[in-house]
């Protein structure tokens, strides 16, 4: 276990993360929002790491000292952007806890000390600092990191413990800046500051550098997959207030210049704008503001020194770009599906629908929830796949909440007749034309379910106990098994088929959900074959919840 790590092994972390948030980058940028939707906080934040990386090139000695000066010059002087200038005081934190170390190596507790100086010199950095963004991951996930220091005592369980730590933050960020809610996405900054952090897990443990980062916040249910920035971009977020990003160094500073100038300096910014981050010292300042009046800051900055790499960028237009983007890629038709089960969503996508949503039995999206997947298809017509009749209402109010968007609800009840209408659609074909042909693809397919009773009753004829077997269409129970039969959901699978079936099926296809084992769906499947010879049996992972199976005949 390794329970210290040296400077060389420190060097190797940031090397890693570099080359992990450089992988990632675009995917950072595709979540860009806050504070404003222009695409470029991946890109940011990579080149400031990178920065820290080209200065380590110069630095020939392993010394902590010496590395983690290299590292925080580095990355001050590439700062570039919100996200890039509040990383490089991360690190600046970080390092100046390692820098001070009288060891030749740190353990956990001193690191996690590290990350908590980080966390105190970012926030100190910011004029306003703003919860939900990469400031709120790093507190997180540093505060997490004092505490558990002492338990976990080796690296390998430590970093594992505190990125579970940030990946927690970073999927509340949504609750906590209301843009980001909007978007249906987590903050992009602590995306990349997460994904350096698996880049310096990676450097421990020697995994493979890769560029398909996830965090567990953007694997979870509610929270957004990596995507196009250009479907959050066309949404309404709110207008850009200040066009330009304004950023630049002061070097050479007046012997005149005091520390309460350098405050000053602070101040008349946030009278002229916002994202305000005004930082250094009596050797070199590093300004960073979004502003209509780029001409002012410079000559705000020019009574303390000198102007060094100056760099003004106009939000306006890198906006209008990416919207340009959008509306060239604009298709005329699209699909949204809502289904539970892994292995559904990925049926789902191989059928081309652009966009699944969770939800099904027990778990209903709202007309919001849908509207917002709605809006983020990049087409001007999108057919909507409820898949639960519990869901098709909300499907059809979300109509009122969409913009430059026309929403055609096809009235699935369920998961296959959401795979038929789903293979009835042609690209070539006119909105009415598909639109005819998916709710006509309705009537061509059977379904039923196979779950447990929740309550003991009598329904439909049937006595039924708490807990047992039962199979059902839309509407009613069909079959039941006890709860103490041997194989009990096999026998209410071939007694539900044997309800549903009519003479004209030729195809019986089974998904088995998350509670039930491969190879006792195969056994299930060939007892289906030899049952019903007549017909076609194919078995495919579903993966969904509550219902033990689904099946379809066609």
């Amino acid at each position: 276990m390794q329970k210290s790590i040296n400077c060389a092994t420190f060097r190797k972390m940031v090397l890693v993360g570099a080359k992990m948030l450089d992988n990632n980058r675009a995917k950072v940028d595709a979540l860009n929002v806050f504070p404003v939707p222009d695409g470029d906080t991946g890109t940011n934040m990579s080149l400031t790491i990178q920065s820290a990386v080209k200065e380590l090139s110069t630095c020939s000695n392993n010394g902590f000292p010496d590395v983690c000066d290299c590292v925080s010059k580095g990355a001050l002087k590439g700062a570039r952007g919100n996200s890039g200038v509040i990383l490089s005081q991360i690190f600046r934190g970080i390092c100046s806890v390692l820098r001070d170390n009288k060891q030749d190596s740190v353990d956990t507790k001193t690191f996690a000390k590290a990350l908590e100086a980080g966390t105190k010199v970012a926030y100190n950095a910011v004029s306003i600092p703003k919860e939900g963004t990469i400031l709120t991951v790093v507190r997180m996930m540093s505060e997490y990191a004092v505490k558990v220091a002492g338990k976990h005592k080796d690296f390998e369980t430590f970093l594992p413990a505190i990125i579970e730590e940030g990946d927690r933050a970073l999927a509340m960020t949504p609750e906590l800046l209301p843009v980001l809610k909007k978007a249906g996405v987590v903050d992009s900054g602590g995306v990349g500051l997460m994904t350096i952090m698996r880049g310096f897990q990676a450097a421990l443990v020697g995994d493979e550098i890769v560029s398909e980062v996830q965090t567990e916040a953007a694997n979870s249910a509610s929270a957004p997959e990596f995507g196009d920035n250009s479907d959050i971009i066309n949404m309404d977020l709110g207008e850009i207030q200040f066009a330009y990003c304004t950023e630049f160094f002061i070097i050479n500073l007046k012997k005149s210049t005091t520390l309460a100038d350098i405050d000053k300096l602070r101040e008349n910014l946030m009278g002229i704008g916002d994202s305000v981050i005004c930082i250094g010292d009596l050797e070199m300042v590093k300004v960073h503001v979004h502003t209509n009046c780029p001409g002012i800051a410079l000559t705000y900055a020019l009574e303390l020194g000198e102007l060094d790499r100056p760099k003004i960028e106009n939000m306006l237009e890198q906006n209008r770009a990416l919207k340009a983007k959008r509306e060239a890629e604009k298709k005329e038709q699209g699909m949204l599906a809502v289904c539970a089960g892994d292995g559904i969503e990925e049926i789902f996508k191989d059928l081309f629908v652009d966009r699944v949503i969770k939800g099904g039995q027990t778990m209903n999206p709202s007309a919001s929830d849908i509207a917002t997947a709605v809006q983020k298809i990049n087409a001007e017509h999108v057919f909507v796949f409820p898949n639960n009749k519990n869901i098709i209402l909300a499907a059809e109010q979300a109509r009122a909440l969409v913009e430059n968007r026309t929403i055609h609800v096809i009235p699935t009840k369920n998961i296959p007749q959401g795979f038929a209408a789903a293979l009835a659609f042609n690209p070539e074909a006119s909105v009415e034309e598909n639109k005819t042909n998916m709710i006509h693809a309705l009537d061509n397919v059977k379904s039923g379910q196979v779950t447990h009773a929740v309550r003991t009753t009598n329904v439909n004829g049937f006595k039924i106990n708490e807990g047992d077997i039962i199979g059902l269409d839309d509407k009613k129970i069909l079959a039941k098994s006890d709860k103490d039969k041997k194989d009990n959901v096999g026998e209410a699978v071939l007694k539900l088929i044997e309800k549903l079936k009519e003479d004209y099926h030729e195809v019986i296809t089974l998904y088995y959900g998350e509670g039930v084992k491969e190879e006792d769906a195969a056994a299930l499947t060939e007892k289906v074959q030899e049952a019903f010879s007549e017909c076609d049996v194919d078995c495919h992972y579903g993966g969904q919840p509550v219902y033990y199976y689904l099946l379809s005949l066609e």
